[in-house]
Order: C-alpha cells, then structure tokens, then sequence
C-alpha cells in the first residue's frame, strides 16, 4: 500500500503542477468553419448555343454516382435585348478514376421546364412542379441513370395538389416535404402551401401526396427549404422567399424562418410549427443545405437590394452576395461563414458523396453561369500543444503503472476477481460510481442537455429512490451466497440454463458498452488533436488491455477512485471559465437558460416514444435497477469489501456522488448551451455534437488543465472498459468454465482470466472502431438503446 500511496501523491504533484500554466492564455477562439470552393466542370452548350453557356432553375441532382442536369432557362446575347428561353436537354456528367470529368447526353425532357422544386433520393431526382415560359406545371418527374443502357429513365409520380413552380422542398427519410412557390408565373399567385410525399408507399394506392398544416406566416414563393435536426428530432426549416407587396409590380422581401417538427406532427402532440431567428439578410431563389448534425449553409440566394436598379445597371451590376450565411439549429442563432467564388441564384445544392455541389445559375440579372462548384467544409484545426499531450501521456502512463504495481498481489482468482476482499468502502462506492460514470456521462450527458434540456435529469435521480431497496433486498442476496459472479443466484433460485442466459447477455452487452465508451474519448481527442478516431482507440483499447490484464480488480478499483476525483473536478473547473466567459455569468446562464426552456424537466404526455414524464421515471427506475441487481461489475463491488455494511456504505456513497455529478453535467451542457448561443462563430459544423464539450475544453481551458480534463475522459472510458473486461471474464470463467470444472488448477484458472481478459478488450476495442464510422446523432441515446435491448431481460 506504500507503493500506491506514492502513486498517488505523484498523481497529486503533477496536477498540482500543470495548474502552473492556468494562467497562461487559453486556446485561441476559433475562426469561422470556412468552406473550400473548386471548380469541378462547366455546363455543356444547351440549346442552338455552341459554347458552354449556364440555365437557371435547371433539375439537378446525383443518382447512381452520376450528375445529371436537366431543363433551365437563360437568355441569348445580348442577354437584355432578348426574351428568356426555357430547354429540355439533359445532360449527364461523370467522374473519372484521374479526377476528371466528361460530359454525356442524356436525351431530352418530356417538355421545357426550369424552376422545379428538387430533392435528390436514392430512388434519383425527382423534380416538383415548374415551368415554361407559358405554363405552371403539376407534374412530378422521377429521373435515373441506368448505368447498363448509358441513359436517363424518366417515370411520373403523382402529381402535386396544384401547379407550383418556384418552391423548394427536402427530405427526411423517405419522406419529401415541399414548401412554397407560386401557383402562375405571377408572383401574385404565391402559396401558403406544405406538402408531403412518403416515397415508402411507391406503388400502393395510398401512394399520393398530402396536405399539411403550413407555417404561421405568410404565403411565399422562391423560398429556402432545408432539413436538419434540430437537436431533439430531425425538422424541415423553411426560409426567406417573396411575396407579393399588393402594390402594382412591387413585391416584399421576407428573412422570417419558420421550424416544422415532424416527430411532433406524427404524435399530434403540440404545435409542430414554430418561428425561429430571422435571416440577417434575406436569400430569394437561393439554395440551402445542411452540414454535419446541426448546422444550414445558405450557399445562393438574393437579398433583393438591387432588383429595382437592375435595368439601369445591366452589365455594371455587381452581382448578388457572396457572404455564405450558416444557421445553428440548437442556438437558433445565424452567423457568416466564409464567401462564395460568385453567388449563383436559382440553382440547387445537394451532396455528392462528402462534397457539396452547386450547378449553373444566375449570377447578376439576366446572366448565367456554367460554373459547377464542389464545396468541402474545412475542419478548423485546433492546436492542443505539447504540454497538453504531455498530460495525456503522463496520466495515461500512470494508470498503466498503476496495473502493472497490483499484478505483484494477485496470487489467485478471488485476487483478480475480488480483490481479496481488501477494497476500502469508500473506494468501492467511488468505483461503482466510476464505472456507471464512464465517458458517457462526462460528455454524453453535457452533449444532451446542450442539444435539447434536462428531460433525462430524473433518469439519474432514480438511484437515489432505489439505493434503499438496493441495500436491503438486493444486496444480501449476493452477500449471502459469497458471489463471485451475480449469476449464481439465479441457477440456485431457477437452474443452470437461466444463470448461463443471463451470464451470455451480460458479456454481449458489456462489449457494445465498451465499444461505445471507448469511441466516445476518441471521438474527443480527434476533435482537438491531430490523432484519428481510429488511432485513439487503438491507443486507449491496448493500454486498458495492459494494466486491466495485469492488475485485475483491484487496479481497476483504485484508477476509478483516481479518475473520480480527476473527472469531477475537471467538470468544476469547465463550469467556472464557461461562466467566467459569460458577460453576466451566472444571471446569464440562468435567464438564458429559462427563456429557452433549456431547464425544462418535465414533458406530460401519453406519448411512450418520447421521454415523457412517465416513461422517464419508469425508465430511470429500470435503467438503475438493471446494473445494481445484475450487473457484473458492480456485483464485484459488492463483494470487493470484507463486510455487508462496508457494502452498504459503498452503495450510498455512490447515490451521493451520482447526485452531485447529474447536477454538475447537465448544469455544464447547459452553460454550453449559452456559451455557444453568445459565441455561434466558434461552432465548427464537422465537429459532431457528442464533440461539444472537449472542443469547449480544448478551445477556452489553459494550457495543461486543458490536458488534464482530456486525460480524465479517457481515463472515465478506461475505467468502465477495465471495469467490462475484468467482469465478462469473471462471468465467463466462473460460469461456463469455473461451472463444469474444466480446469483442475487455480493457477489455470488464472491464467484463464487474463487470458479471458485480453480477449474481451480486442473485442470491443474492435467494435468501437466499427461505430467510428457511424453517423450517430446522440450516443447517450444510442448507449440506452443497448442498455435496454440486453440489460432489460437480465434485471
């Protein structure tokens, strides 16, 4: 014990030492997320033209890996001495194995028509409405490349309600949503219209478009529509647009933005609709798109300043803006993002693999542009410095130290998997808490009540109701029959083939746990260092292997206590400069956080899929029940002190700190919340929003205790893999091995373990790689999934 007690007071020197550097400047605040614009190819000649020459209001999209532009119209030279021309070529576009790109046709359309509202599905383009130069269309357009035949298939779906040309629409899942335009060529005619077609009822009947309630302002046309989650559920934004003034050839520019929830349309619970910030300029005929988890880059469009002076400027006209305008969903706040080459209205932008494109389009009254443009967002890279990666290094190393320092004093099984019962009570309920801790909480739950608010504040406040029923009818139990996995019980109370269930779905559920705490740290150190997501996993999964193998349960105890002191003190000390950072610190956070309902912690309704009241609490309830009455790691604790009581106090040691840390992290997201809403600039779209919080730690920390907070994320994640590791061997040495008796010495038994232990890390260290390339909105959400998938049946 000496030798540990050294450890620690190194522990305590080193962080004594990096608060030395806490008052050097903290990371530099970060730019802007910029975008990089290049030049992929021009427009073929349409028309009787002879030279490359760009449509406005062209159908474009990708499908089958192929671009494929369709229709638009344009104006000969000289361009305002001429009446505008509408086309029906198609052309397809293909991207070679060197980089370049060739041009193809694709035979021709149905009619002439520009101005369709399009949305690219994996079905292909399907185009909305439009028109000639005569006409409004109803038709709706389904165009695929058929790579076999090197041609362009044209089918049609149901037609639209009413004709509609210059709207916009966009997708959430199969479904299409279209919002706007105008029923005529007159802007006179501009609807107040929303509708929906679900592309998963093609070929049925019922397969037919809908109308649904519109937004609560008014009717538009040349509009923005874009989707994008909004942080409690995937959301069509509506934006900008005209209208008719009423007054004889005028007409109003509108910036209002209005929010349509689908989630909360399909439950018929509230208002699905609701008003966000308004535009800082207005962007007409523009085109719209949503980057990364909860940002819109507005990336065309006109602000109407020079419409009225067009005719008299002409060729002198400068063009439209070329401010990129970006929308945060969480915030609700807007913010420049970087400039465009040249601003081309009347065009779509949609992805094409990680690339964003931009086809064609007008770029100053009456001329077009052949230009397509791919557009990448750039990560802002963020600069951590050594003394920050020393910190990692030197703790990460310590815990190695740590493992290797109690594989002198495992002499047996009841070492590795108890401990010898030598555990102070204290220690146990610090590790118990540790482990139910881990990495998701210390960014999950921050990320959680950033993005949304503190509906799953009572989920963790079950403990507190629970931890008597624990301590008195659960606990005993395994106190009782000397456990050393929670699993026999069950074969006492039941028979065998109910203990080897519960003990198989305790070990599958543990490896998705571990993949899932272990890609959250990585996820943390590749925001703000230059090492990958898969790099660090592969870093954290080997030395938690090492020291977990080495050192046992008893390792894996006093790295938990280590790292509970670690991680709740550096939520303290991020809590303190994010309200430090704020104008009125405290008072803003709370008058911020009020007025927008980010405090909120109770949602009555029927509704089971949402977290309502009810559902939270009977999930809370279930959610703590499942790992304190049939977990493995936790049972341990249970059995690593030498007497009930010491046992007891250990689980309500745990109930404590739970307390204290649910406070503290939902508090944290929340001050996030009003950091980021007062600072939107500083939010990079690449950065997924699981990401929210070490990228406020490694931009605003100072130098060193940055570091230290890193450490103790992956030092959280650590200890819940070490905790998962050492209890699937556990499990899976005494129930299916220790069982039958297939090893006739302790020494083999061992062995086993270690062996048993190496394994279950490679496993899920495995699998987190495979999540890391999973676009997964909230990983809090996802980790419940899995809890209740597996872990529900155990209880």
């Amino acid at each position: 014990m000496n030798g540990f007690m050294r450890i620690l007071r190194l522990i305590f020197l080193a962080f004594l030492f990096s608060q030395l550097f806490q008052f050097l400047p903290a990371q530099s605040g970060q730019e802007p997320a910029y975008v990089e614009w290049d030049a992929l190819s021009s427009l073929p000649s349409v028309g009787e033209q002879n030279q490359p020459i760009g449509v406005a209001g062209p159908v474009a999209g990708i499908h089958n890996d192929v671009l494929i532009v369709a229709g638009g119209a344009n104006f000969d030279q000289p361009y305002w001495e001429n009446e505008k021309k509408y086309f029906d070529d198609i052309w397809v576009m293909f991207s070679e194995q060197d980089g370049t790109f060739n041009w193809r046709e694709g035979g021709k359309l149905e009619h002439p028509v520009a101005y369709s509202a399009v949305v690219t599905s994996p079905m292909g383009l399907i185009a909305m409405g439009g028109c000639d130069s005569e006409t409004t269309y109803s038709d709706v357009m389904l165009l695929t490349w058929d790579p076999e035949k090197q041609q362009v298939r044209i089918e049609y779906l149901p037609h639209l309600p009413q004709p509609c040309a210059n709207g916009s629409a966009a997708m959430i899942g199969d479904q299409i949503y279209l919002a706007g335009g105008t029923e005529s060529l007159e802007l006179s005619s501009a609807m107040a219209n929303f509708w929906r077609l679900d592309l998963s009822k093609y070929g049925r009947e019922d397969f037919q478009w809908e109308i649904l309630p519109t937004w609560p302002g008014p009717e538009r046309g040349f509009n923005i529509t874009v989707a994008q989650h909004s942080g409690y559920a995937d959301c069509i934004y509506v934006m900008s647009g005209r209208k008719d003034s009423g007054q004889p050839g005028r007409w109003e520019v509108l910036q209002d933005v209005y929010e349509f929830n689908a989630m909360n349309f399909s439950s018929g619970e509230g208002d699905p609709w609701r008003k966000r910030s308004p535009m800082p300029a207005a962007r007409m005929a523009g085109a719209g798109l949503g980057v990364g988890q909860s940002h819109i880059y507005i990336l065309a469009g006109a602000d109407g300043s020079l419409y009225w002076q067009a005719d008299s400027l002409r060729e002198l006209h400068p063009g439209f803006p070329r401010q990129i305008l970006a929308y945060h969903t969480i915030t609700d706040n807007w913010f420049e993002a970087g400039t465009m080459p040249a601003n081309q209205v009347g065009t779509h932008a949609f992805n094409w693999g990680e690339q964003m494109i931009l086809v064609s389009g007008e770029i100053k009254p009456r001329t077009r542009t052949p230009d397509i443009w791919s557009i990448k967002t750039l990560r802002t890279a963020q600069s951590f410095g050594w003394i920050n990666l020393g910190a990692i290094l030197i703790y990460l190393l310590i815990l190695v130290g740590i493992g290797v320092f109690f594989s002198f004093r495992n002499k047996s099984t009841e070492d590795f998997f108890r401990g010898g019962q030598r555990i102070p009570w204290w220690a146990a309920g610090c590790s118990i808490f540790a482990t139910m801790l881990s990495s998701i909480t210390f960014m999950s739950i921050p990320a959680k009540a950033y993005a949304t608010d503190w509906l799953y504040f009572l989920l963790n406040m079950a403990i507190i109701a629970l931890a008597p029923f624990i301590i008195y009818f659960i606990l005993p139990f395994f106190r009782r029959i000397d456990a050393t996995s929670a699993y026999q019980y069950l074969e006492m109370r039941f028979n065998l083939a109910a203990r080897l269930f519960a003990s198989a779905s305790y070990i599958f559920f543990q490896v998705g746990r571990m993949a899932i705490v272990m890609y959250l740290p990585s996820l943390a150190l590749a925001a703000v260092t230059p090492v990958s997501i898969e790099t660090s996993i592969l870093i954290m999964g080997v030395l938690s292997i090492i020291y977990c193998t080495l050192g046992g349960l008893e390792a894996v105890i006093w790295t938990d206590t280590i790292q509970t002191i670690v991680l709740l003190g550096g939520a303290v000390l991020s809590l303190i400069v994010i309200l430090i950072g704020l104008d009125n610190g405290i008072s803003e956070f709370m008058n911020t956080g009020i007025a927008d309902g980010k405090f909120r912690m109770v949602e009555w309704s029927w509704d089971y899929t949402t977290a309502v009241l009810w559902v939270v609490i009977i999930g809370g309830l279930a959610q703590q029940l499942i790992p304190y009455s049939s977990d493995q790691g936790v049972v341990q604790r249970y059995m690593s002190v030498s007497t009930r009581k010491k046992a007891a106090s250990s689980i309500w040691t745990n109930a404590g700190l739970s307390f204290f840390a649910t406070v503290l992290f939902f508090s944290v997201g929340t001050a996030l919340y009003v950091f980021y809403k007062k600072n939107p600039v500083s939010l990079d779209p690449s950065y997924q929003t699981d990401a929210v919080f070490p990228l406020f730690i490694a931009q605003n920390l100072p130098v060193g205790l940055a570091g230290i907070v890193i450490a103790g994320i992956f030092a959280a994640a650590q200890s819940t893999i070490s905790t998962s590791m050492n209890s699937i061997s556990t499990a899976f040495t005494t129930d299916f091995i220790r069982r039958f008796y297939l090893i006739s010495s302790e020494k083999g038994y061992l062995n086993l373990a270690r062996i048993t232990t190496m394994m279950a890390g490679i496993l899920g260290t495995s699998f987190a790689l495979v999540i890391a390339y999973a676009d997964i909105i909230s990983l809090f959400d996802s980790y419940l999934s899995i809890l209740g998938l597996l872990g529900g049946a155990m209880c």
